[in-house]
């Protein structure tokens, strides 16, 4: 008879502990993923659980619930991914993270700026450094010049539309690249080019005017297609190279590579027509010249080297004979537009050891507290990963300072001896 009045007393005091039980499984299962302690606590503390008297008196809880919910996150539905839970809304929105990350690193490793290297659309010359990878040779991007000082006669240098003058320090670095070897292409229609390759001692300079044809051409006739190709090792398999909206090249005592047809001329009113003073002939668009023990070549246009120039088959045979033998294909960024914001980092990282250390140090704190963090989930689980009776007991003593610690205590074996007969009866 004792035995029956304990009984409901026993059934009242599991029904006194179920709302602490049910604050304890969300506390321990915060972080997203319940840990053993957690996963123990969230079915006793569930409201839809049924208890009833299994073998040897022990108490078997059943899920009602055929579709698996979060108590902790108020019902909401778990998706299962590998070992993981996460609730549905939690899972929408690591989506919604993921493509937004996503779309920042797109934005911060490209460029829309004309001619620039890292730039995909038709402007840009991303095209380039796959060309020099199919040629068979690395490509190294210089942000300054003294990249030059790394590099010679097995490299290609590549300047492309200069915005801005080379100063005195510059010119010296690439005129003892070319003193080492190296190869130098200068492609632009401005004056700018024209002054490094003055400076540089060439004897070729860009004209500036706009070269147009109006029986060879792409599309436009300010697109011309200069189809008088010189026998040289650089212009094998090229049948033409295509200009657009290019110059001329005066190419001195330079020898010349390619010329437009005998239709071409240079409106430099832009009027878009042959003048009285503006004459037809066959104008040079691309040379080259010895430069030291290296090699200057000169095209009068950047553009026939962007993306939606590259598809011309001449352009792109131009720019393989002028990759194929080089080791390093350096491209230089140095006067043509900034970089891309990951890109430049990236660069600025390989550049510098102090950097490279501080990253490092930075990667192994946040290793060590990751891994803190996952120790401090863990110490409410034997090393078995079963609750920790005296753990669970001092977890909910600190929220419920309240509570008869003896009473607690005898309530956390009772929740180690339920999981001990899950396992028996798995």
């Amino acid at each position: 008879m004792d035995a029956d009045r304990d009984r409901p007393a026993c059934g009242a005091g599991l029904a006194d502990a179920g709302a602490v039980l049910r604050s304890l499984a969300h506390r321990l299962s915060r972080g997203g993923r319940a840990d053993g302690a957690g996963r123990c606590l969230a079915p006793l503390a569930a409201p839809d659980s049924v208890a009833h008297r299994g073998r040897a008196g022990r108490v078997r809880l059943h899920r009602r619930q055929a579709y698996p919910r979060d108590p902790a996150a108020g019902g909401a539905a778990v998706v299962r991914l590998g070992g993981y839970e996460i609730t549905v809304p939690r899972a929408v929105v690591v989506a919604f993270a993921v493509v937004v990350v996503g779309a920042l690193l797109y934005g911060g490793a490209t460029s829309v700026a004309a001619f620039g290297a890292f730039n995909p659309s038709w402007e840009g010359s991303s095209d380039l450094r796959a060309q020099a990878d199919e040629a068979g040779a690395e490509t190294a991007i210089a942000t300054n010049t003294t990249a030059y000082e790394a590099h010679g006669n097995d490299t290609v240098a590549v300047v492309l539309a200069p915005s801005e003058s080379y100063n005195e320090t510059e010119i010296e670095r690439i005129q003892a690249f070319l003193d080492r070897g190296g190869t130098l292409l200068v492609a632009d229609r401005s004056g700018t080019a024209s002054e490094l390759l003055a400076a540089l001692g060439a004897e070729a300079r860009v004209d500036g005017a706009l070269l147009r044809d109006e029986r060879n051409y792409y599309r436009d006739p300010a697109l011309p297609v200069a189809n008088n190709v010189s026998n040289h090792t650089l212009t094998g398999g090229v049948d033409a190279l295509t200009l657009n909206y290019g110059t001329a090249v005066e190419p001195g005592e330079s020898t010349v590579l390619v010329s437009s047809s005998e239709f071409g001329y240079l409106d430099r009113d832009r009027n878009d027509q042959l003048d009285d003073d503006e004459t037809l002939g066959s104008y040079p668009v691309a040379t080259t010249e010895p430069a030291g023990e290296g090699r200057v070549v000169v095209v009068g246009d950047a553009s026939a080297f962007i993306n939606a120039m590259a598809e011309r088959d001449g352009n792109r045979a131009f720019a393989t004979n002028l990759f194929e033998d080089a080791g390093t294909v350096l491209i230089d960024t140095t006067h043509s537009g900034d970089l891309p914001p990951l890109i430049a980092a990236l660069l600025a990282v390989r550049a510098s050891p102090a950097l490279q250390g501080g990253l490092v140090g930075v990667a192994l704190v946040l290793v060590f507290g990751w891994q803190q963090g996952i120790y401090s989930r863990e110490t409410n689980v034997t090393a078995d990963g079963r609750p920790d009776p005296e753990a669970l007991a001092d977890a909910a003593a600190e929220k419920y300072p309240s509570l008869d610690r003896s009473r607690l205590g005898r309530l956390m074996k009772g929740i180690k001896s339920i999981s001990s007969g899950r396992d028996d009866d798995e």
